[in-house]
């Protein structure tokens, strides 16, 4: 067997590999003296630049030169400097620890303990005190002690006792002496309003429901008036609500009941939660549905009885002093789940419907309203058969103009065939009726032709009472013939826009997404975010949920510790006014928190309207501007709740100023182009103290930027003013601000 490596073989491998390596090691020794071979260099970069392998030579390395000759004769060559040796340079001491002020604990939570680190107390001090123009100078409050304004401004409301602008109205055909006419800039309230002489502590709810003090509202001309019908008497030192009259034949309970039948979808406290009673009268209505779950928002001009809404308030009823006029009334579009008007005096019908139209604005969709005609007022079997099936009661040879829609919708109510309907070009005629029957009858079939333009159903009538039902949605309003009075308003009109804003005759649309038609049944929508949280005007685009849960938790919380450390349930709170109420967060802790009060939710125009929320959560409330006085009578509220509202209203801005013409008819908004507070501290504040009773409370939560001031404005009206700090402690930025009224006379 032959060997596959031979001698030859192993010769030519051992002289291959003998001049591998004797290139290998000359290559390397050469690469070490010439970086130009980078292969075979095992140095870096930064070596080679401190030890380079070769050395550059001057061109002039070979020549000398005279330096003397370059320097002037009259100068002297300097010593030459000599360079020190550097002194030694001891090492740097490690860097300190960083300093933890103890903000965030080791978990992630916010500790309550902690250091602030330096800082100067005196500019933290200059930058709180002075002024927004960047002065440093510290503002110093000092406020006259105000008057009391004489005894015949008792019962004075600012804007709807203003003589002298309702004397310059050019007409007062359509109620406009009902409606809002403040007094101008600088002319308002500088005093303070008084109480009755005699005047005594509220009676409690519910007692107060059936029985107030006579001093406390001492005015005898309802009783006079209306003590006939069983509204209201007088026995000794008290009034007496006997809960009938002539609005309630059989009681208010049973009239209540009666409506339930009629519609059995009308469940009060359920599906019915929000309600309006129109020409409300002393707000009996209201005051029995309250212990059935049903908050009624009683509404009532100002009119020659002076002082219905004032006893419905002293009743402990939520109450509002309003008219249906020219304008809108202060409240959002769908609001209301059911509006009830029974002897309101109201002619739904003038002016193309306008008034009814405002009716169905504030209906909500699906929602009903409920219309009791004037009965006769003592002989009840003659009333009930003269109100039985209204419209059937016409003889038979009647003859009366009626529009078609009208004429088919009445035929199909009426149950007895003899009744006949002619249409006529002529004038109406009534035989064998009197006068008053005929007007009754003229005013129900206007108002039936009116409802069925509307596209309301008449689900039922029974004796004196029919209730209407308004659309889910649009569908009946597109499908109507063309040319149909009233037609629907433009598609960019805002129906919650409803600041001195005028009436309109034509008919709101419903939003095509459904939203306020579907809201949950009571207690639920208190605490469920609503529909219309996602169509209203805020900030916050995608957190609105977020927002919503976050404002409740946040009032529970404070509501808690205000019972706990101030001792809220022992105050017998009954009417209460939220001037800033966002989403009504306060007023639903309120009810969460087991008050038995009711409170109004005022939305400030100078925010978001957020009225529509609060009423899908079956809370009530108003839009309203602070900077003018608020339309109820004096000593209205146990209790004023304004959290961030004077940092907010007295803020500077551009803006307008609000001022009539001549006439006084017209609201004219002139531009102003200086900077200025918004509203007056002190206008705000004279305003709390007139709705304000006698040894009633306030709380202002606010920015302590306010606080001198209101607690200088709280001490000159009277009050007895504290300033506590928030669970955030003395370091915190807001403030808390508790006041009593003390009893005062003229």
């Amino acid at each position: 067997m032959k060997n596959p490596l031979s001698n030859t073989d192993l010769f030519k491998l051992s002289a291959l590999l003998f001049v591998s390596f004797t290139f290998f090691y000359l290559g390397k020794r050469w690469s070490d003296g010439n970086q130009r071979i980078l292969f075979f260099s095992s140095y870096t970069s930064s070596r080679t630049s401190q030890q380079n392998g070769y050395v550059s030579l001057s061109p002039n390395l070979n020549k000398s030169f005279d330096i003397s000759s370059l320097i002037s004769q009259n100068q002297s060559l300097a010593s030459p400097y000599i360079v020190p040796s550097p002194a030694p340079v001891d090492p740097l001491p490690p860097p300190p620890p960083p300093e933890r002020f103890g903000i965030v604990n080791e978990d992630g939570t916010m500790s309550d303990d902690f250091e602030i680190g330096e800082y100067d107390p005196d500019l933290v001090e200059t930058e709180w005190n002075g002024d927004r123009n960047g002065t440093e100078a510290t503002k110093s409050f000092k406020i006259t002690r105000y008057e009391m304004c004489p005894g015949s401004m008792r019962e004075y409301i600012p804007c709807l006792d203003n003589v002298e602008a309702i004397k310059q109205l050019k007409s007062t055909d359509k109620g406009e002496r009902f409606e809002r006419h403040c007094p101008l800039n600088g002319t308002g309230l500088n005093c303070l309003v008084p109480a009755p002489k005699g005047y005594k502590t509220p009676i409690p709810w519910p007692r107060s429901r059936n029985e107030v003090w006579y001093n406390n509202v001492p005015h005898s001309r309802l009783v006079e008036d209306k003590g006939g019908q069983n509204w209201i008497s007088k026995e000794k030192d008290k009034f007496k609500f006997p809960g009938g009259g002539t609005q309630f034949i059989h009681g208010a309970d049973q009239y209540l009941d009666q409506i339930a039948k009629m519609v059995p979808d009308i469940t009060w406290g359920h599906h019915i939660r929000v309600v309006m009673d129109a020409g409300c009268g002393v707000a009996s209505f209201g005051a029995y549905l309250l212990p059935r779950n049903v908050i009624t928002m009683s509404i009532a001009p100002k009119d020659v009885h002076e002082n219905q809404i004032q006893f419905a308030l002293e009743r402990g009823v939520p109450a509002m002093v309003a008219a249906f006029a020219t304008r809108r009334l202060p409240y959002p579009s769908q609001a209301f789940d059911l509006i009830h008007c029974s002897r309101c005096r109201i002619n739904w019908t003038r002016d193309d419907g306008i008034l009814l139209l405002e009716v169905n604005r504030m209906l909500r969709a699906g929602g009903y309203f409920a219309w009791a005609a004037q009965p006769v007022y003592k002989h009840e079997e003659a009333q009930e058969e003269h109100w039985k099936d209204e419209a059937s009661v016409i003889v038979s040879d009647a003859k009366f103009f009626l529009p078609n829609l009208a004429a088919k919708k009445l035929a199909s109510q009426t149950k007895q065939p003899s009744v006949t309907f002619h249409f006529l070009q002529s004038a109406v005629v009534f035989p064998k009726l009197s006068t008053f029957e005929e007007l009754k009858i003229r005013q129900s079939v206007k108002m039936l032709d009116l409802t069925t333009r509307l596209c309301w159903e008449l689900v039922k009538k029974e004796g004196y009472i029919a209730i209407w039902k308004k659309p889910t949605n649009n569908s009946c309003y597109l499908n109507r013939e063309a040319g149909t009075i009233p037609p629907l308003c433009d598609p960019d009109d805002n129906p919650d826009n409803v600041w001195y804003v005028d009436l309109k005759t034509c008919i709101t649309r419903l939003p095509e997404n459904g939203y306020g038609a579907n809201v949950s049944l009571w207690p639920e929508r208190l605490r469920t975010s609503p529909d219309r949280l996602q169509s209203i005007q805020l900030d916050a685009f995608i957190a609105r949920k977020e927002l919503f849960k976050a404002e409740s938790k946040y009032w529970n919380e404070i509501i808690e510790s205000y019972v706990r450390a101030l001792h809220w349930k022992k105050m017998k709170l009954r009417n209460v006014l939220d001037m800033r109420a966002g989403f009504g967060g306060f007023a639903a802790a309120l009810i969460e928190q087991k008050f038995d009060c009711w409170v109004m939710n005022v939305v400030p125009v100078s925010g978001f309207n957020t009225l529509p929320v609060i009423y899908d959560r079956g809370l009530i409330g108003v839009m309203h501007d602070w900077c003018e006085p608020f339309d109820t009578y004096p000593r209205t509220y146990d209790l004023l709740h304004a959290a961030g509202l004077f940092s907010v209203e007295s803020k500077r801005s551009f803006g307008v100023i609000r001022e009539f013409d001549s006439s006084f008819s017209l609201v004219v908004f002139l531009p102003d182009l200086s900077l200025h507070t918004r509203c007056n501290m002190s206008t705000i504040m004279l305003e709390m103290d007139r709705m304000l009773r006698p040894g009633g409370h306030v709380y202002i939560r606010d920015s302590i930027d306010v606080m001198d001031e209101l607690q200088e404005i709280g001490k000159a009206m009277g009050w007895h003013v504290t300033l506590r700090e928030t669970a955030e402690g003395p370091h915190a930025s807001y403030r808390i601000l508790t006041a009593d009224k003390r009893l005062l006379h003229a």
